[in-house]
Parts: structure tokens; C-alpha cells; sequence
């Protein structure tokens, strides 16, 4: 009989990625929860999403034979207490929230890792001169305690930014903490996590070098790392451009990193589950810093190992959600390389101008083995979107796979320039005003990469 695969957040892009994983046939993938129920909703609502959820699961005739999602809010938080309730592989919800609560997992590391992390501390947002806590020098990176993407996330150069960055977090954190609390009250919990909770932010030293994603899994406290991901940022230091693999990273560098990566989530007793962890690597000073560790796979990866590996890490996903050892094909997909970039636009705008449909297909065809995720619609005012970067809009993901790092380049070109997307400026009234973003910090260098479309304020022809 089939294996009963529930999919918190399964969608349209996901779904074909998990059939073409080895053994699909043997799988009935079904969905829990989608659109906007899990998708960058205007509130988080948890608790009611974790009791629709056990209605769902409660109410099937069959075998639950695994609980997975590739989401992080709020997902990566939901997946170990459904899992514990419905007596399924999973990591402790104890050792995901020290790695998910930002501060906590901080804390964790520097008792095992300390030569491989910032200096940080926590801020009370709320408090009624946060300033006055601050320990930090300038510059620092501000982010909350629980939040993706850098939603939310500043880097600060003066007491003024600080002060700017504080008000914007004070308006829209509560957003996300106050039902991210809720998974603190899960009676599972030791009592020294369960008095955590997330309406903090945590400041710490800026960190900078190649950044980097080890993509891997702990199976009965076996860690093993499967693929390593090169991300690279814009210049601004703080907008992801795209995500490339397989890294340019020599080997000997991933070994060290998987060695750290190994000691903080031996220390955690994170077990039996997906995970990933973020490294930059100051080339000049031969130091690796760690970043964060993601309890999940990441769905950013997903069609990247399709690509060149020959199956999607769902796979690692479903086979870790049966409680299994994975055998994840190497290098047997039909390109050397593969990446995903991220189309934006650095300055509030109106869209007046989106390819149809017809257009995106057309396009997927004739580039071959491209993917496109349009992420806005004609009319769609950016600074009304929810969950960007503090210094640009993420408009479209596009999948490019080829046999050279120059021709991802090229097919990207050739995509974005098809798409065609169209802009123009907002009138600013009082009535219309979207002040959450905040000026690009000051540089040395120009914040335009060298094929910068500057007419449109869009990377539209490579990065």
C-alpha cells in the first residue's frame, strides 16, 4: 500500500518537484493547509491552524505515515509538536527551538561553537528607551528573534538607524511573535524554554564573507551534509541575489564547516530530521562564521538539486518524515549547475505592467528547464507587500539550470528580459505613504550591481 505523505503548505511548484522524487509511486502526498493559511498571511494565526490541522489528521480513515513541510513560519515550529501528538519521526520541539529562536540558539552555540560566532545580545523592542540597553557597537545587524527572509532585519550604522529600525519592528513584530508564543505553551516543553517567548529581537556583530548553505539531515545521530549552496548577496550587503549550486567552495572548507555544524547540533541533541545551516567565510581572515540552523530543508534548493543531482532534497524530507536512512542520488541530473535568483526591485513602485500567463509559459519553453514564480500583479503597489527585506522587493524567483555558471547567467538574461515587467513611481500622499523602508545603508561602493538596469531600478539582465 501507498505511504500516507501529509504536506503542511503543499503547492503547485512543490507538488511536481516531490513526484519526481525516487520511490514517488510508493507515495500518496496530501496536503494540509495552503494559500494564504500558510503563505505570508496578514496574521499568523497558529493556534487555530494547528487545531484545523489535527481535525484534518484526525479525520483520515488511513494510515498517517509521516508529517513533513519545507516552510519555515510557521511551519518548522509545527511540524515537531504534530508529530509528537501523532507518534511520528521528528525532531525534539526542545532542540528546534534552539535552533529557530534566534537568541536561544545563540546561546547553545556559544557554549559549544564560541570562536564561530558574533558577538550578540537580546533587545526588548518595547522597552521604553531600548538605546539604553545596547551593548553593541556600531555597525550592527538587527533582526527579530523568529523571522525569515530577513523580514524585519536592518543593518545599523548610527544611533539614528537604530532608532528608525526600532519603530518599524515595534509596528509590525507582534505580527509574528504573539502567535509563535502559543508553541511555547506545548505542555512538552522543559520549563526553561516555556518562559521564552518571541517579542524580542537579537542585536549582533556584522558578520560578511562568501555565504554559503550545507544542506543536510541527522538520522539516529548520524549527521551527514548532501549538497552545499552558495548564496550571494546583492551589494547592499543585505538582499539575496541568487542561490547557485554546486558551491565554488573547496572541499577542505566544507569539511571544517560540517565539523562545526556537527559539534552545535551534537550539542543541541537535534536528531532524525532535515536540517540547514548558514556559513559565511571571510576569505581574508580565514574565519567561518556560523549564521543560523534551519531545521528543514530549504525549498529555495529544491529544484537546484533536481537539476544536478537527479532528484529534489524532498526526497531527504519524505525519507527522514518515515523515519528512514535516505540514499540521495549524486550528480545524476541533466546539468552541471543550477540556480535560483530572485528578481527585484529596489524602490517603492507601482506594477502596471506583468506578463500574462501565456507569456510565462511560452517563456519556460523555449528557455529550456526554467521555472518562474511571479510573486506580484499589475497594479500591485510594492510597499504593500508583506514580509520583504528591509532594502527591496522580491517580485519573481527564477529557476535557470545549465552547464556553466555563464550560461545560468545568460538564460536568467534571457527570462527576465522576456517578462517584461513594467513600473512606475507612486504619487506620495499621506493617504498612500509606505515609510517601512528604510534608505539603503551608506557605502563605499555604488549599491547597483554592474548589470544594473538603473532606468527601472530592477536587475532585469544578469547578476
Amino acid at each position: 500500500m501507498k505511504k500516507n505523505i501529509f504536506v503542511i503548505g503543499l503547492n503547485d511548484f512543490n507538488l511536481p518537484l516531490l513526484k519526481g522524487i525516487q520511490n514517488a509511486e510508493n507515495y500518496q502526498f496530501h496536503p494540509l493547509l495552503a494559500g494564504e493559511d500558510i503563505y505570508e498571511p496578514s496574521v499568523y494565526r497558529v493556534q487555530e491552524l494547528m487545531d484545523k490541522v489535527r481535525g484534518q489528521l484526525k479525520g483520515f480513515s488511513g494510515k498517517i505515515d509521516a508529517i513533513v513541510g519545507y516552510i519555515d513560519m510557521p511551519v518548522s515550529l509545527m511540524v515537531p509538536v504534530l508529530c509528537h501528538e501523532f507518534g511520528l519521526p521528528s525532531a525534539s520541539l526542545e532542540s528546534v527551538l534552539k535552533c529557530q529562536h534566534k537568541y536561544l540558539s545563540r546561546l547553545e552555540q556559544k557554549q559549544c561553537i564560541p570562536e564561530h560566532i558574533p558577538q550578540f545580545q537580546q533587545i526588548d523592542p518595547f522597552a521604553p528607551n531600548p538605546l539604553d540597553n545596547l551593548e553593541l557597537d556600531y555597525p550592527l545587524w538587527l533582526k527579530p528573534v523568529k523571522a525569515a527572509g530577513s523580514y524585519l532585519g536592518f543593518r545599523i550604522h548610527s544611533p539614528q538607524e537604530y532608532k528608525q529600525a526600532i519603530e518599524t519592528i515595534r509596528g509590525h513584530l507582534k505580527r509574528i511573535s504573539e502567535p509563535f508564543n502559543y508553541i511555547l505553551t506545548q505542555d512538552n516543553l522543559p520549563e526553561d524554554l516555556a518562559v521564552l517567548n518571541f517579542d524580542h529581537c537579537l542585536a549582533e556583530q556584522i558578520i560578511s564573507g562568501q555565504q554559503c548553505t550545507l544542506e543536510g539531515y541527522v538520522y539516529h545521530g548520524e549527521l551527514q551534509i548532501y549538497g552545499v549552496v552558495d548564496s550571494i548577496r546583492h551589494r547592499n550587503r543585505s538582499s539575496f541575489a541568487r542561490y547557485e549550486y554546486p558551491s565554488k567552495l573547496p572541499q577542505s572548507l566544507i569539511k571544517e564547516m560540517t565539523s562545526i555544524a556537527q559539534r552545535f547540533i551534537s550539542h543541541i541533541k537535534l536528531d532524525n530530521t532535515p536540517f540547514n545551516v548558514e556559513f559565511f567565510w571571510d576569505r581574508g581572515k580565514d574565519k567561518i562564521w556560523l549564521l543560523e540552523v534551519n531545521t528543514r530543508i530549504s525549498q529555495s534548493h529544491c529544484y537546484l538539486f533536481a537539476m544536478v543531482d537527479g532528484s529534489s532534497n524532498h526526497e531527504i524530507m519524505v525519507d527522514m518524515g518515515l523515519g528512514r536512512q535516505p540514499q540521495f542520488p549524486y550528480r545524476q541530473g541533466p546539468y552541471r549547475y543550477a540556480a535560483k535568483n530572485y528578481y527585484r526591485h529596489f524602490e517603492d513602485a507601482i506594477v502596471t505592467k506583468v506578463p500574462a500567463p501565456q507569456l510565462l509559459d511560452k517563456i519556460q519553453k523555449e528557455v529550456k528547464d526554467t521555472r518562474i514564480l511571479l510573486h506580484v500583479d499589475q497594479g500591485t503597489r510594492l510597499g504593500h507587500l508583506l514580509e520583504q527585506d528591509s532594502y527591496s522587493y522580491d517580485l519573481a524567483w527564477i529557476f535557470v539550470a545549465g552547464n556553466s555558471r555563464a550560461e545560468l547567467r545568460t538564460k536568467y538574461g534571457q527570462v527576465a528580459k522576456a517578462m517584461g515587467l513594467e513600473f512606475s513611481t507612486p504619487q506620495v500622499s499621506p493617504e498612500n505613504l509606505c515609510s517601512d523602508k528604510v534608505p539603503l545603508p551608506t557605502l563605499n561602493e555604488p549599491v547597483l550591481l554592474p548589470d544594473f538596469d538603473p532606468a527601472s531600478k530592477s536587475a532585469v539582465i544578469q547578476i
